[in-house]
């Protein structure tokens, strides 16, 4: 058995002083002074456990494009950076569009994962946002929801018969929101930058556009609808007019997107990602919405691409950033620590609510409950440095800022599926 001695852990939306034994995969008691005999003690005071992380939006790139990353680095990235769940997206070859191409990711995940992985199964044939649709009922046991992410379905009927066909399976839409006909070769945002760099814009509609198609599918199918990274603050105004209306639609928004905005752009691939990074009032919009819960949940889109597809600047690289490893520190420093929201609403928006809305296990540190579980010092300084990810990926736009707060160990099902070099310091007496 396992013994957490001496941190503060998260409960009941605040922190209490408690000491957490595990017996292998699950938490066997909770309370101050648990009996050490017989017990691995792991002499934590000073730090601080959460509920293990979870991202329902990261691509891991297996199968298909392995030299961009790999199920086990990835998945040693998620736990590098806190996270004990992630959901995996299906742009990957093959498309998990049959149980027979998903198997094939399935069987990566069992053999090299060190972290939970969910996948998603697609939502068309191919991942293509058009033709024919997936049989979701085939798919359903083994996914967490199904989503084209990289592409937006372009038509309204076959979103609609989709939408008809998943809310039967319990399992949400989880949507990519871009309309093709509004991009006109675009590939940052249709912004001031944008215009006085001669670059070529992508405008907020097509995003929003299409956000607004899918809820009022979604009412009139009655399927869980979730979107993803939202942008712009005018997806933020329908689903929060949405969740007024009492429908089961969510999003996510990405650490980037409330960090940064068109404004901090460089020429370089770092910070290109889609979508774009928006305006200034976007942003705000953005920060807005999860204040006030329109935003539950705060995912990465952590999408590795190599060097060579990232360095020919914002014109030439190729859409995608990489999150995993330092969200938890950046959105700590730039929101909890700057007053922005409370540290609770980001194990809210962290942990607590990725496990709501797509059903997980866990997210309570209590007897019983699995032993996914992240420590953390949230005043530990450091420099975000690509070169020490263990992502595959290095291409982040928050490269070099400092930060405040610092993942220790993740455990997962009670394993150590990330340790701290520091962990083995004087400091923490390991």
């Amino acid at each position: 058995m396992k013994l957490l001695k001496g941190a503060e852990i998260w409960r009941d939306g605040d922190f209490e002083r408690c000491d957490v034994l595990i017996d292998g995969a699950h938490i066997a008691a909770v309370g101050a002074g648990l009996p050490e005999e017989g017990c691995e003690v792991l002499d934590l005071a000073g730090l601080k456990i959460l509920p293990g992380l979870v991202d329902v939006h990261v691509h891991l790139r297996e199968p298909g494009f392995t030299a961009k990353e790999t199920i086990a680095t990835g998945t040693r990235a998620a736990a590098h950076g806190g996270y004990t769940t992630v959901c995996a997206m299906p742009n990957l070859s093959p498309a998990p569009d049959t149980p027979a191409h998903l198997a094939v990711e399935l069987e990566a995940i069992r053999r090299d994962a060190v972290v939970k992985v969910l996948p998603y199964g697609c939502i068309t044939r191919g991942q293509k946002g058009r033709g024919e649709l997936v049989d979701f009922e085939a798919l359903k046991a083994d996914v967490v929801g199904f989503s084209d992410d990289g592409r937006g379905v372009q038509e309204e009927s076959l979103m609609r018969e989709a939408m008809r066909r998943v809310a039967p399976t319990g399992r949400p839409v989880v949507a990519h929101c871009e309309v093709e006909a509004l991009l006109n070769g675009g590939y940052i945002h249709d912004g001031a930058y944008c215009r006085q760099h001669g670059h070529r814009g992508i405008c907020s509609e097509s995003e929003w556009r299409q956000v607004e198609r899918d809820i009022r599918l979604a009412a009139e199918t009655g399927c869980p609808y979730h979107v993803c990274h939202v942008s712009t603050g005018e997806s933020v105004e329908l689903v929060r007019r949405a969740k007024a209306a009492g429908l089961r639609v969510s999003c996510e928004t990405a650490p980037h997107y409330l960090v940064l905005c068109d404004e901090d752009l460089q020429e370089e691939g770092r910070f290109k990602m889609n979508p774009p990074l928006r305006s200034r009032a976007d942003r705000d919009a953005l920060i807005a919405g999860l204040q006030d819960g329109t935003i539950e949940v705060i995912a990465t889109d952590h999408a590795p691409h190599t060097a060579g597809e990232k360095s020919r600047g914002l014109a030439g690289s190729a859409m995608g950033v990489v999150g995993l490893e330092c969200a938890f520190a950046v959105l700590n420093t730039m929101l909890v620590r700057r007053g922005v929201i409370p540290f609770g609403r980001l194990v809210e928006a962290m942990s607590l609510a990725p496990r709501r809305i797509f059903g997980l296990d866990g997210g309570e540190i209590a007897v019983g409950a699995p032993a996914d579980l992240t420590v953390v010092d949230p005043d530990r300084p450091s420099t975000v440095d690509p070169d020490r990810f263990l992502s595959m990926g290095r291409s982040t736009p928050f490269a070099g800022m400092e930060v405040q707060g610092a993942v220790l160990m993740t455990l997962v099902d009670g394993r150590a599926a990330y340790a701290d070099p520091m962990l083995k310091s004087e400091k923490y007496n390991l």
